[in-house]
């Protein structure tokens, strides 16, 4: 009795163990982006008008949605305006110049016509003919001429509504206005070349977005364009978002010195789910390279060294060391080839010192 008492005093403690379940589903092997991603517009334009000048007038405020074609701001052109008109009034007046010419023109090469048939039977003097044929052949170069000025007129006319069409900024697409810099009166003025200044209207497609996300250079060697992916998101926790790759970037980043990637771009399957969205979102993305389905798999947190894995045997309240053989993984699970059955249970906390092969071992939530 003495004995099995002093036994019972200094045997060791069972070992704590967290441990969950071999179990048959799908593994996917994947990669994922090393730094944030973001969510981003298909389309964004940031305008400005082609001249400086004053702005005379700004149809839009921010946040206002506008379809394309709308105009948005105007610089003052009221000199352009006047010169359009007067330029189109030039116009008319060389297309009625140009009509009355070759009308006599046609007038002239009818007489013309009618003499060369009288001098056949020789009712008119060929002097009279000859001096009809020139006066008809003199009409049809001044009614040549004539249209040549209308011509010129008519480019006079698109130069000049060229340059007021520098002047006003139109939507190039359906969006919605998400920046304007600039008020009623103020002045703007065009980028000088080399420095940048903010745009007069920023513009933003809203029905399309993507998630551009760095993906490390090793990594991104195995992605292809359209492979599936996973977008998940800081402002929508408990939601993730199908799509697959749309782009990947030629060429690698080197912002970083230590760690270069390569830029992958993610389109969302449904489109309508992302109405929700804002550019500009933080995002991650996950690129789906291989998938297994129906296959043993275990909680990939469970595996040391890639090859071994602690076993909680419950009818004998140890736990034993085991090789397994795996195939693909993702950060959640692993597939295990050879070395396990469904059913039978890993430990997790493997990082435990006192974890041991035969360790005497009790589960965590069943400790009393």
């Amino acid at each position: 009795a003495g004995a099995v008492g002093i036994w019972h005093i200094s045997r060791p403690e069972p070992v704590e163990v967290e441990v969950k379940p071999v179990t048959r589903g799908s593994v996917e092997r994947t990669v994922a982006n090393t730094r944030a991603g973001t969510v981003k517009a298909c389309r964004r334009a940031k305008l400005s008008p082609g001249i400086g000048g004053q702005i005379a007038k700004l149809n839009v405020n921010k946040g206002d949605s506008v379809k394309a074609g709308q105009l948005l701001l105007e610089i003052w052109n009221a000199d352009l305006e006047a010169q359009a008109t007067l330029t189109e009034r030039e116009v008319n007046a060389a297309r009625s110049r140009r009509n009355a010419v070759c009308l006599k023109a046609d007038v002239a090469r009818r007489n013309a016509d009618r003499l060369v048939k009288l001098l056949r039977s020789n009712a008119v003097s060929e002097e009279r003919v000859d001096n009809a044929v020139t006066e008809a052949d003199t009409f049809r170069a001044e009614c040549e001429a004539a249209r040549a000025e209308v011509q010129v007129r008519e480019a006079q006319l698109a130069v000049v509504k060229a340059n007021l069409a520098r002047t006003r900024l139109e939507a190039p697409f359906d969006g919605v206005i998400a920046e304007i810099n600039g008020e009623l009166f103020e002045y703007v003025t065009p980028s000088p070349v080399g420095i940048p200044t903010p745009p007069a209207v920023d513009i933003i497609d809203v029905s399309c977005f993507y998630v551009a996300a760095p993906i490390d250079e090793v990594d991104a060697a195995g992605v292809r364009v359209d492979m599936s992916a996973r977008v998940t998101m800081d402002a929508f926790r408990d939601r993730s978002f199908k799509g697959h790759v749309r782009r990947i970037s030629d060429y690698v980043l080197d912002i970083e010195k230590q760690a270069r990637t390569v830029e992958v771009e993610v389109t969302f399957d449904r489109p309508e789910q992302a109405a929700a969205l804002l550019p500009g979102y933080s995002a991650d993305i996950e690129v789906i390279l291989e998938r297994r389905d129906d296959v043993i798999r275990v909680p990939t947190e469970a595996i040391m060294d890639g090859r071994r894995v602690f076993v909680f045997q419950r009818d004998e309240g140890t736990v034993a060391l085991r090789n397994i053989r795996t195939g693909i993984s993702n950060w959640d699970q692993t597939e295990v080839l050879e070395g396990l059955a469904p059913d039978e249970w890993v430990v997790v906390n493997v990082d435990n010192p006192e974890l041991a092969d035969g360790a005497a071992a009790v589960p965590i939530e069943e400790r009393p």
